[in-house]
């Protein structure tokens, strides 16, 4: 009898969304878990916080009768410590550097399309055959890095945010009408911004079209809230929201290790005739697309109304201009 061999995710960063992703594999016991972060310094000492969070997680999953193994690794800044990642079936990357006051945008990028080097070097050269998954922002610019910087086929390389905000629309539209999730059929595509496009010609309620269900207006509200509901979250919170993220990631995960051959909004690369459709080429943005066990194995070619291409152009355009930014600046 063959011994089965549980999948391997790897997850870097194992701050709040990346532990959520962790917690959500564990107790579905989808994957044995490896989680990687550099240590956190106090004045008078050092945390290995990733290796406590491990720990947590596994006995987590253990009080649940998850059979799941959960193993965290102390990594430095600049790239030591990532031997472990061998034989990882899917690498999420969740590090990133946060905005901090003073900072220019250039910077940020400049921060973070560095860290995310470091990161395509260790995963091509630990984990050449996994599948990538990035949410750290700005996701679509940060994947095209990572994309770029592997140089692993674009099947592989797959960035999360399609869903998180199709998540946020579905709930709004279920707060509304008072129906379960389960029942709506929803698109959020476009870049990961203010400039993401509901698509309404394509969504419905049991098949009903929305604008059949929910006055013009408070559509056009529910659709300005979806755009700006990761802001909503942190005027809340005073943080960047990280339930629904983690549990998007964790939903895309899902699909390629089931093979589930499952259809949902994610940034991937767009060229060839996928990119003349869309009017987009050399580009990480958000489309509907099947995922399995080669990770993208299908784009959709949705179709939108005229209204929907002018604003899903502006996004493309908002997306290519952060891309052309990361070019001028030398960063790939």
């Amino acid at each position: 009898m063959t011994q089965y061999k549980r999948p391997t995710v790897s997850i870097i960063g194992a701050g709040n969304v990346g532990e959520h992703v962790a917690n959500i594999l564990a107790i579905k016991e989808l994957a044995n878990v490896k989680l990687f972060d550099i240590p956190r310094k106090t004045e008078d000492k050092t945390f290995e916080f990733v290796k406590g969070k491990a720990l947590d997680i596994k006995q987590m999953a253990t009080s649940l009768g998850s059979d799941v193994e959960v193993e965290g690794y102390v990594v430095s800044p600049d790239g030591e410590g990532y031997e472990p990642l061998e034989n990882s079936d899917i690498v999420v990357i969740t590090a990133g550097f946060p905005r901090r006051p003073g900072m220019s945008r250039d910077d940020l990028l400049s921060k973070n399309v560095g860290i995310i080097k470091i990161l395509s070097e260790r995963i091509k050269k630990f984990a050449p055959n996994s599948i990538v998954i990035v949410v750290s922002n700005p996701v679509d610019v940060l994947t095209y890095a990572a994309f770029k910087l592997t140089g692993f086929p674009k099947n592989r390389v797959i960035g999360m945010a399609g869903v998180l905000d199709t998540a946020r629309f579905k709930s709004f539209l279920s707060m509304e009408v008072g129906v379960s999730v389960r029942n709506i059929n929803a698109y959020v595509l476009g870049g990961h911004g203010d400039d993401m496009v509901p698509v309404l010609s394509a969504s419905n309620i049991a098949g009903v079209p929305l604008n059949k269900v929910i006055p013009e207006d408070r559509l056009n509200e529910i659709v300005e809230r979806t755009k700006f509901g990761g802001g909503e979250i942190v005027n809340y919170m005073g943080t960047s929201a990280y339930h629904a993220p983690g549990s998007s990631t964790a939903y895309m995960i899902e699909a390629i290790l089931k093979d589930k051959k499952e259809i949902m909004p994610s940034s991937v690369y767009l060229e060839g005739e996928d990119g003349d459709y869309y009017k987009a080429d050399d580009v990480y943005v958000g489309v509907p697309v099947k995922l399995g066990k080669e990770g993208v194995e299908e784009i959709i070619k949705l179709e939108l109304n005229e209204e929907e291409w002018k604003l899903w152009e502006k996004s493309v355009n908002s997306v290519k201009n952060g891309i052309d930014r990361i070019k001028e600046l030398g960063l790939i």
